[in-house]
């Protein structure tokens, strides 16, 4: 009985987190100029919007940039800082790793007017360089925990191993560490890339209009003038942020066989 429970319960959280997006994903293909049920006549003229409209063209292509930026540096800076806060030799290990989590949990529009205020006094307001610091910012947070998992399940004695065979230190992290790791290295890089391409209320407070991005676009469009456009680009987020989820998935299980198959000899 407390089984069938527990299978009830949980349908009913799915149910309940699933019906918004079913509920206006259909409408990325009406006919109509209205968000509006039922369906009249289904069409893709709001899907050939957004590569016609120029805002919208100008949206998805700065969500391009700015997304590719932002994991490149927080992918780099985060598996660096991964590296650093690794083992428990360096001092104030547990504050440091703290401090690097933080902009998970700062509320997005204090870290949003911090983020502003800063980029203003270095002269990066209302700039591509700007816009991708603040996502850098937002997305390490997720590569050091992506990364600092796969290094946790590395040997130690394999890199010991191979620094006694005469490899240098620099050759057992690019030969040895960086292999072993690079299933959360690249795990990292798409919950970043997903995160920036998500992002909504820094990007209102460190963009300008020429760095509208997606997002930042769709919540324009809805305050504005609701059109089932914001139903299409939601589709196209929804879609890619379920890519990139599978895509990480799928190396985490990799990451898993490999350290089975490992383990078995």
């Amino acid at each position: 009985m407390f089984r069938v429970a527990q299978v009830i319960f949980g349908l009913a959280v799915i149910f309940f987190l699933l019906m918004p997006i079913v509920a206006i994903l259909p409408l990325a293909f009406t006919s109509s100029v209205f968000l509006t049920y039922p369906i009249e006549a289904y069409s893709t003229r709001w899907f050939k919007e957004l590569v016609t409209a120029d805002v919208w063209r100008l949206s998805i292509f700065n969500s391009i940039v700015i997304g590719s930026g932002a994991t490149v540096l927080s992918t780099v800076l985060g598996t660096l800082a991964a590296l650093g806060l690794r083992g428990s030799a360096l001092p104030l290990t547990g504050l440091l790793r703290t401090l690097f989590l933080l902009p998970m949990v700062v509320p997005a529009v204090v870290l949003g007017v911090g983020m502003q205020i800063f980029l203003a006094r270095l002269g990066l307001a209302s700039s591509y360089p700007g816009v991708i610091v603040a996502h850098t910012v937002l997305c390490i947070p997720f590569v050091i925990v992506s990364v600092s998992a796969a290094l946790q399940g590395i040997d130690p004695s394999v890199e010991r191993a191979a620094g006694s065979l005469g490899a240098s230190p620099a050759t057992v992290f690019r030969r040895v560490t960086l292999p072993l790791a690079m299933p959360g290295v690249v795990s990292g890089a798409v919950f970043a890339f997903a995160t920036s391409l998500d992002e909504v209320v820094i990007t209102l407070f460190v963009a300008g209009p020429n760095q509208r991005t997606l997002a930042r676009q769709m919540f324009s469009n809805i305050r504005e003038n609701i059109s089932p456009t914001v139903a299409a680009a939601a589709l196209l987020l929804i879609v890619g942020t379920l890519c990139l989820a599978g895509l990480a998935a799928l190396l985490r299980s990799r990451e898993k066989r490999n350290e089975v198959g490992v383990a078995a000899p």
